[in-house]
């Protein structure tokens, strides 16, 4: 897939980041990923992003990103897969890379680690990747990684293969100045923690499409609520915004790590034995997944 193509599978429709699963030992687990990965591939997303934020990168051994991508590809069927990448500047090469090289159509640039950076930096981070691969590349900007409109726009010029803007900074006020500078020369995606709490927000400043974690598991509820976000049926958003998400969001706002745990707690209730996150995040609680079994039974 050329970086266009991707540019235009981006805006086309609902994104998602799958759950990367693990067995009993803490290892990957190759063949529930793939029955899990072909499900999703079932449903409305032109894009699933592998080992991404929800798929635990962080955890992750750099070897390990690339079988993951390789499985994701296999199984995802027309399904465009985009490999997560991140860390420094070298390790984010190789990480792309690798994932390039194991049928990825795609990077998503996560915040690099631990420090923070000047805008000379992560124009230069940036740039590397883009020169580094073929395949296209989107900027998640939030935490420690937060482009400025000028950054985005000199990245614009000197990137070819810059496809995709991500946001997770909740700062609507610079989104738009970004929209608006940079204009269709991006596809721009919503990238807050259940975003679903934020699509009419960021719809209203050009951000088209968002990634849904809850995909992972209620599939046919993230797409009905995004069909009726586009179609301007404010109702039937806020009625899935009451009977699901805002009960929902509880369990991930009740302790640090919980945006991941909740989701990956969510898939094994839905049948798929993704296994445990690992260290350093942990686990929702019996009590705690009994109450999520509850909210996922309104989805029905």
């Amino acid at each position: 897939m050329t970086p266009d193509h991707l540019k235009s599978a981006l805006g086309s429709g609902l994104l998602s980041f799958p759950v990367t699963h693990f067995d009993a030992d803490g290892n990957f687990a190759c063949d529930s990923y793939q029955k899990h990965i072909e499900w999703l591939a079932g449903y409305d997303a032109p894009v699933l992003f592998a080992a991404g934020g929800t798929g635990e990168f962080f955890s992750l051994q750099q070897d390990e990103i690339a079988p993951i991508v390789a499985a994701a590809k296999e199984s995802s069927g027309e399904t465009a897969i985009v490999s997560g990448c991140g860390y420094g500047t070298e390790i984010a090469i190789s990480i792309g890379q690798s994932a390039q090289k194991a049928g990825a159509d795609g990077l998503l640039v996560l915040p690099h680690y631990l420090i923070d950076a000047p805008q000379e930096g992560l124009f230069n981070h940036i740039k590397s990747i883009c020169d580094a691969v073929d395949i296209g590349v989107m900027i998640y900007n939030r935490d420690n990684s937060q482009f400025e409109v000028d950054t985005v726009a000199r990245l614009c010029d000197a990137c070819p293969n810059l496809v995709g803007f991500k946001d997770g900074s909740g700062d609507i006020g610079k989104m738009r100045q970004v929209t608006a500078k940079m204009g269709d020369r991006l596809t721009y995606l919503g990238g807050m923690p259940t975003a679903e709490l934020f699509a009419e927000a960021y719809l209203g400043v050009g951000f088209t499409t968002y990634s849904s974690a809850v995909f992972n598991f209620v599939p046919a509820l993230a797409n009905r609520f995004y069909t009726a976000l586009r179609s301007g049926d404010h109702e039937t958003c806020e009625t899935i915004l009451n009977d699901f998400f805002f009960p929902f969001m509880k369990l991930p706002d009740s302790r640090k790590g919980y945006a991941v745990s909740a989701i990956k707690a969510g898939v094994r209730l839905a049948g798929f034995d993704a296994g445990a996150v690992r260290a350093p995040l942990d686990d929702l609680s019996k009590e705690e997944e009994g109450v999520l079994l509850k909210i996922m039974e309104t989805a029905a």
